[in-house]
């Protein structure tokens, strides 16, 4: 269903991160709950303290530890029993899914131009930090994949793919997904992809509206909880006229209507009233709740983004309330 769409165009860097941005994403780091090892030697120094060779800090020695790591200097000096911490390496890779159906141009602020936002400030706090940063955009009749890359000088190379993937989005007509075979069976199609890929294990981060059948949507969400190295989290991007459909009509979206289907192009006729109202919202939360039992079933960390989220409060409070930087 189209519900207005944003003619915003970015063609820059600066139009994805928004102004200042930079500055404030450098101070962040991406977390996880768990160390992975990869195919190249970790280059991003953890917060978690291990057997690597470069020494952290001291403490107490309790029942258990290995005597290996016992400081004999410090117990000669002070009698006291210490033991080393090292810093651990760690090999993290960070994979972003972006969606960018035909269903996602949609909305004002559009959901398309909201999910590159939000990969590309994600992409670049981990490529600052050495994170391996692999993206995959999918839904345009193919999925694309960045191949992995690693630093600060990688932010342009991920700023071309993901600008040339949000025109792309953007610029595809009504009804185009069911002339490029974008639709049913992309979505569980992708996260298959992306589970098997080869770029290593870590964190995957899947921007979408999520606007799938429950079944697919589940489907596709197992491949992700399948793969034992992954942890996962969906940032369901949603415009707020889906989200609170009320919030049109006070815009005067009202009475007898001809909706057009952003995927097949199939139109349906309907009279907007407050029953009609009233349904949409019950189905809404009945998809919802779907896919909000599918993701804690298979542990994957679920988060409502309205497109009218700004940045700041994404990253710097939703994101890092949930664990995903810090």
């Amino acid at each position: 269903m189209l519900i207005g769409q944003d003619t915003t165009r970015v063609r820059t860097l600066e139009d994805l991160l928004g102004p200042g941005m930079s500055a404030r994403l450098d101070r962040l780091d991406l977390l996880s709950r768990k160390v992975f090892g990869g195919k190249l030697p970790g280059e991003r120094r953890s917060r978690r303290r291990g057997r690597s060779v470069e020494f952290d800090d001291f403490r107490s020695y309790v029942p258990g530890d290995d005597l290996r790591h016992v400081d004999w200097n410090v117990l000669a000096r002070l009698e006291k029993l210490v033991v080393k911490l090292f810093r651990e390496d760690e090999d993290l890779a960070l994979h972003l899914v972006v969606d960018a159906s035909a269903s996602m141009n949609a909305g004002e602020p559009s959901k398309i131009l909201a999910a590159h936002r939000i990969a590309m400030a994600l992409g670049y706090i981990g490529l600052v930090n050495r994170a391996r940063v692999i993206a995959t955009t999918f839904g345009t009749g193919r999925t694309t994949t960045l191949r992995a890359l690693r630093g600060r000088t990688s932010i342009e190379r991920l700023a071309e793919f993901l600008l040339a993937s949000a025109r792309e989005g953007t610029e595809r007509g009504v009804g185009e997904g069911a002339r490029t075979g974008a639709t049913g069976g992309v979505f569980e199609g992708a996260m298959r992809a992306v589970a098997r890929s080869r770029s290593g294990r870590g964190v995957v981060v899947l921007a979408s509206d999520m606007l799938v059948r429950p079944e697919e949507a589940a489907a596709g969400l197992s491949y992700l909880a399948g793969s034992a190295g992954f942890e996962s989290f969906v940032l369901q991007t949603l415009s707020p006229g889906e989200v609170a459909p009320e919030t049109l009509v006070e815009r005067g979206v009202v009475g007898d209507l001809r909706l057009m289907d952003a995927e097949t192009g199939r139109a349906a006729e309907v009279t907007i009233t407050g029953d009609v109202i009233r349904a949409y919202k019950r189905n809404f939360e009945r998809h919802q709740g779907a896919l909000v039992r599918a993701c804690a079933a298979r542990s994957i960390t679920h988060v409502l983004v309205p497109t009218t989220t700004g940045a700041d409060e994404l990253i710097l409070r939703s994101l890092r309330a949930r664990r995903l930087v810090g």
